[in-house]
């Protein structure tokens, strides 16, 4: 099969970014804020975090009965990292593997996938995946690093509080306030892959209430290369442009408001069939395209006794190119949250939302949607109550109860006893159930996969068939964990978990047929998607921060994932190995935070990612990957910062191959970056 590179272009936005440079020259009085040194938080200070992830209210981190870990502001600035998936390597238990230069396989606690579907991905409260398959499609996740005050990643169930596809995770992408973003920010990268990228943003006052911040950004990524060195002909181009306004209306009243456009043209090398040409399959060039704009407000009211009553909406719209699918989904969401007290004993979160969703799709080269315009609702209310039993014992319960186009009612919920054995010691149980609701892709998938030659001149066809049949996939799941802090120099956080799934997707051989047309007549093969699949996981995660100096801090995580699937008869299936060997069974990292001067940062990371067994796809080795980054602040506006990462090997793969992907290996790259702040 001949090969051809394809070489990307900057698609058509809908705007110009560069209108925002005139704010730069308005309200000079405001100036940005310096980022804290994580070297100068004490580990009490990082263990009282405060979250929201896990019950929809504040809570300190040390008391949250579930596996939560909290990527700090901080912590981004000295990662070295340039997107949000590389940040997430840091968080253990959480499997993040490059596919090429724009796409990912993120995941938690296995399962993964380019499309993978069982973590629930938020920004600022506005859900990020796709209904056409329930995943992220992680280049389209472009908030500027500077701009997240922190980003909280729940191990485990929480479809009590976020519902549908919160199966074995949420990630939760929080941005700072426009008030702590006062004044400019410009901030350059150049380097050896990411080849060019800027930020230019700007925040101000907006009359005596409210406050502001707009940014522009554009990224330029070259493309990798194969195993055989060949090039993969996947370079990405992206511009994003935004805006926040948070506003203090009253003493009790607070009213968010933000925005995003993007556009990301990427390319990749596919090898696919062509459905209007069979037995046409050629390994080529393939564009993904998109243009993408979202809007969210949010109002806050304090009430008389002390409640808070939030509401949120949003409207998201995407338009993508990909696979020769031209697909634009309009998205509309608002949900009510409300906290109280109810006496000494009872803190209740309770809400409800509704979500509406319409999609448009075109036949691709391979892939086909059917119906091309569907329609779904999907509405929830929820209950959690936080019972305080004792001055160190607490009990949650709640659940959510969700009703959505394809199966209707379906209740997620949850239990969770804390027992506060001491300050800075805490030791939590939890169980809870959480659904996936199907997808587009698992309704009305239609993909011609591959073809058999046949005696005669004739084919086979191996076709993938949605059912609308297919039921909600299910965990049941039980796990625990103990956090203490053992001194001034030392905190430890362990959790252990086992979950069990049924329902799980599998697909079925039906019977097999002849056609006549399009194309030559032929054998077709179909593989229809059903529920037949189940099975166990079970491992868990350990983190440690050890102050080792004022100057020197060092931590460490590790993961462990054992994954049994299995699709007892009468079920033919034979993906779930694939899905078994999709994440690694141990992964482990240690990371180093040294001040050696008042003025001078160097911080390592050191990662160990464990093997994917060879199911078909290939096997993928297991891989050491060394990052590192030297930082120097000069004054109190100016930093430069010198980054080299994957310095060990020249490259190595991260993940199988992903139809119809052909995955590129990951080099080794170095970049320089300045920020100035004004």
């Amino acid at each position: 099969m001949k090969l051809v590179a394809f070489h990307s272009r900057q698609g058509r936005s809908w705007w110009r970014p560069v209108v925002l440079a005139g704010l730069l020259a308005v309200f000079p009085q405001a100036r940005a804020q310096a980022p804290s040194d994580l070297t100068q938080a004490t580990l009490e200070d990082l263990m009282n975090v405060q979250v929201t992830s896990v019950s929809k209210k504040e809570q300190k981190l040390s008391k949250a009965g579930a596996a939560v870990f909290v990527i700090t502001q901080d912590d981004i600035r000295r990662s070295g990292a340039t997107n949000i998936p590389d940040l997430l390597r840091m968080v253990p238990g959480v499997d993040v593997a490059q596919i090429d230069a724009s796409a990912w396989a993120i995941s938690i606690r296995g399962f993964n996938n380019r499309y993978a579907n069982k973590v629930l991905v938020l920004v600022d409260g506005r859900t990020v995946y796709s209904p056409e398959f329930s995943g992220v499609f992680w280049d389209q996740q472009d908030v500027p690093l500077a701009d997240i005050d922190r980003i909280e990643v729940i191990r485990g169930p929480g479809g009590t509080i976020w519902g549908a596809n919160a199966v074995n995770g949420v990630i939760n992408i929080i941005t700072k306030s426009s008030k702590a973003t006062q004044g400019g920010w410009v901030e350059g990268n150049v380097g050896s892959q990411e080849n060019a990228s800027g930020l230019v943003q700007y925040g101000g006052p907006l009359g005596n209430q409210g406050t502001f911040r707009v940014f522009a950004k554009h990224l330029n990524a070259g493309g990798l290369a194969f195993p055989d060195g060949s090039p993969a002909g996947d370079g990405w181009h992206l511009t994003h442009g935004g805006f926040r306004s948070d506003w203090d209306l009253s003493y009790r009243d607070s009213l968010t408001v933000e925005g995003d456009l993007l556009t990301s043209v990427g390319s990749e090398t596919i090898t696919t069939l062509f459905s209007n040409q069979l037995p046409l399959q050629q390994t080529m060039g393939s564009q993904d395209a998109v243009n993408t704009g979202d809007l969210l407000g949010r109002w806050t009211h304090s009430l008389t006794n002390g409640s808070e009553l939030s509401i949120q909406g949003y409207y998201n719209r995407d338009d993508r190119s990909w696979l020769g699918i031209h697909d634009t989904l309009n998205t509309l969401d608002w949900d009510v949250s409300h906290h109280f007290k109810a006496g000494s004993r009872n803190d209740i979160v309770w809400g409800f939302g509704y979500r509406f969703t319409q999609d448009h799709s075109t036949p691709g080269y391979a892939v086909r949607l059917l119906p091309l315009d569907p329609t779904n609702n999907l509405a929830n209310a929820f209950l959690q109550d936080e019972i305080t039993l004792s001055h160190s014992l607490s009990l949650t319960v709640g659940t959510k109860v969700e009703h959505n186009t394809f199966t209707g009612f379906e209740f997620e919920p949850s239990a969770q006893l804390v027992w506060d054995v001491r300050d800075g010691q805490a030791v939590w149980i939890s169980g809870g159930r959480a659904i996936r609701e199907p997808a587009r892709i698992d309704r009305s998938l239609d993909v011609d996969l591959s073809v058999t030659p046949l005696p005669g001149g004739t084919f086979a066809l191996l076709k993938i068939l949605g059912d609308r049949k297919v039921q909600a996939e299910e965990l049941r799941d039980v796990e625990g964990g103990y956090r203490t802090r053992l001194n001034d120099r030392i905190s430890l956080d362990f959790d252990a978990f086992l979950s069990f799934y049924a329902n799980l997707a599998t697909q079925e051989p039906g019977a097999s047929y002849s056609v006549m047309e399009p194309g030559p007549p032929h054998i077709v093969i179909p593989l229809v998607t059903a529920n037949m699949g189940q099975g166990h996981t079970y491992g868990g995660e350990a983190f440690a921060n050890f102050s080792a100096s004022r100057q020197w801090r060092l931590s460490a995580g590790y993961s462990l994932l054992h994954m049994i699937l299995s699709a007892p008869p009468p079920s033919q299936d034979q993906t779930l190995a694939g899905v078994s060997a999709s994440a690694p069974t141990n992964q482990f990292q240690i990371r180093s935070f040294l001040n050696p001067t008042r003025r001078l940062d160097w911080d390592c990371t050191l990662a160990y990612v464990g093997a994917l067994r060879d199911t078909g796809s290939g096997f993928t080795p297991s891989y050491v990957r060394l990052d590192t980054r030297l930082g120097f602040r000069w004054g109190e506006s100016t930093e430069l910062s010198l980054v080299g990462q994957n310095l060990l090997t020249p490259r190595h793969l991260e993940f199988h191959a992903v139809y119809p992907v052909n995955p590129a290996e990951i080099p080794r790259s170095i970049y320089a970056k300045i920020t100035w702040r004004f």
